[in-house]
Parts: C-alpha cells; sequence; structure tokens
C-alpha cells in the first residue's frame, strides 16, 4: 500500500478555508504532482514521515532553549475540519500558514542532518536495513523539505498538507 504526505505551496489568498474545496484543489495538484514537484511547488514524503518528524524532535535535545520551530515542516498548522455534508473520504487536510512556513524554512536552513542523525538515526534504522540507505532516504527528506520551504517562504506562501493512501 501506498501512503504519502503531499505539501503544496500556494498564495495564501488563494485558499479557502474549507474542506470539501481544499480536498478537490489537493487532489488536481496531487495528479499533476511531477509537473509542481519540478516547478519547486509541491513536495511529498513517503509513509516515513513521521519517522522525518521524529529526526526533527532531536533538535530539542541537541538545543535545550530551542524553540519548537522543529515541529513546523511535517505536522505544522491546524487541520482543517470536515464540514457538514462533506465527504469523510477526504484526506487529512492541514494548512500551514505564512508565517509557520517562514519558521520551518528558517529550521531547516540552521538545523544540521548530521547532529540530528547523530542523536535520533539508530532509532530510525529498522532491523535488518542498511543505515547507508536508511540515512540516505531521511537526508533526501530533508533536502526536499529544505529547498520546498525555503522557497515557499521566499515567495510568502501557505503550505497546505494532504495525507493520501
Amino acid at each position: 500500500m501506498s501512503i504519502h504526505m503531499h505539501m503544496r505551496a500556494v498564495a495564501e489568498s488563494e485558499i479557502r478555508d474549507d474542506h470539501t474545496w481544499l480536498a478537490a484543489f489537493m487532489s488536481e495538484a496531487w495528479g499533476n504532482h511531477p509537473d509542481e514537484y519540478a516547478a519547486g511547488i509541491a513536495e511529498s514524503i513517503d509513509k516515513v514521515w513521521d519517522s522525518v518528524n521524529g529526526l526533527y524532535a532531536a533538535a530539542g535535545v541537541l538545543d535545550a532553549d530551542a524553540d519548537d520551530s522543529w515541529e513546523l515542516p511535517i505536522y505544522g498548522g491546524r487541520p482543517v475540519a470536515h464540514g457538514v455534508g462533506a465527504d469523510l473520504s477526504h484526506p487529512p487536510l492541514g494548512i500551514l500558514e505564512p508565517p509557520g512556513v517562514s519558521r520551518a524554512a528558517g529550521f531547516l536552513a540552521r538545523v544540521s542532518f548530521d547532529e540530528l542523525w547523530n542523536v535520533a538515526g539508530a532509532k530510525l534504522v529498522w532491523s535488518g536495513c542498511d543505515e547507508a540507505q536508511v540515512r540516505q532516504e531521511f537526508l533526501d527528506c530533508h533536502t526536499g523539505l529544505q529547498g520546498f520551504y525555503g522557497r515557499a517562504a521566499a515567495a510568502g506562501h501557505a503550505v497546505v498538507r494532504a495525507v493520501w493512501a
């Protein structure tokens, strides 16, 4: 089974705070994902996104005085509730508004992947898996998120998230 967290940068003024509308918007964006990914306005992470969040949580271990911006790249923002009469089969959706996108981009720009991996990597390597391969998968996720959030923040965009199963 394939499951992905899909992130799409979009001008906040273009977002309707309506689950049905956002589900249709994100469904269309998912259909265009290869082109939107190439354009730098979309990013997706396969089923390991919660583990990527766990990697970022190590930032609190590295710096006890750090703020909570490590929480923003994966789960930051607010959920968009299903409205009355909405199709409950639509994916879970969330919106991270531009100030949060900027904070997420700042966190990703300043955090050291190597330091995070040194703290949390051992917990992220599944039994029987090649550590170097798993590390590279997480590094690829991190690098993709750095670029995506950096571009979204520079454009002043919000980020909409959907989980596709």
